[in-house]
């Protein structure tokens, strides 16, 4: 595992669970997976990050959580039926 190597994000599109909309993330860096849900900004899911990395992550979402919103609602989950 290269710790050197670039921290991928993807995210979804506004999701909804019981009246409340949310966007679930995603960081990979090779084999390392952690997930995360806005605008709670917590890890949820964590496999090979370091427990200091995690709280980078959550640090981050705290920062780019209204732009990582503003793209997830971008994002047409009709259209990629098409």
């Amino acid at each position: 595992m290269n710790r050197d190597e670039e921290v991928k994000l993807t995210h979804s599109g506004i999701l909804a669970r019981e009246s409340r909309r949310y966007v679930s993330v995603r960081f990979e860096r090779g084999e390392d997976i952690a997930e995360a849900r806005l605008p709670e900004c917590k890890v949820t899911k964590n496999q090979g990050f370091t427990e200091e990395e995690v709280k980078g992550l959550e640090a981050y979402l705290e920062r780019e959580n209204d732009a990582i919103f503003a793209k997830a609602k971008e994002i047409n989950p009709i259209r990629s039926w098409f």
